[in-house]
């Protein structure tokens, strides 16, 4: 599917949901994220940064699936491990959802991960 179609989608919801490829039993598994949107590029934080399970799935297979509303996107993600880019995410979020959320729900800013347009 095409992004601008999947983008579409991302203007009536808070959360995509994020299909990742388990490192280790090889099966596919879906959770709801938080996600910001800047530009043709999608941000996601890992809720226990680099400590998250579908972080460390994410850094040994970059593909992955996103939906929302619908519509499915299917991309290579891009681990951010870049301090000063990890802190622009985490502001996105602090924006977008309000900083008492994010310090309450995503404890460790350590990794972020990048989803582009194709």
């Amino acid at each position: 599917m095409a992004f601008q179609e999947f983008e579409n989608a991302l203007n009536d919801t808070d959360e995509v949901e994020l299909t990742i490829t388990g490192r280790k039993s090889g099966r596919q598994s879906s959770r709801p994220v938080w996600f910001v949107k800047r530009d043709d590029t999608v941000y996601l934080l890992p809720v226990t940064g680099s400590d998250s399970q579908w972080y460390k799935n994410v850094v040994a297979t970059p593909d992955i699936r996103l939906a929302a509303g619908g519509s499915e996107y299917s991309a290579r993600a891009t681990p951010i491990t870049e301090a000063a880019k990890v802190d622009e995410v985490v502001q996105g979020f602090r924006d977008k959802y309000g900083a008492q959320q994010v310090e309450s729900y995503y404890p460790k800013h350590d990794v972020a991960v990048e989803v582009p347009a194709a």
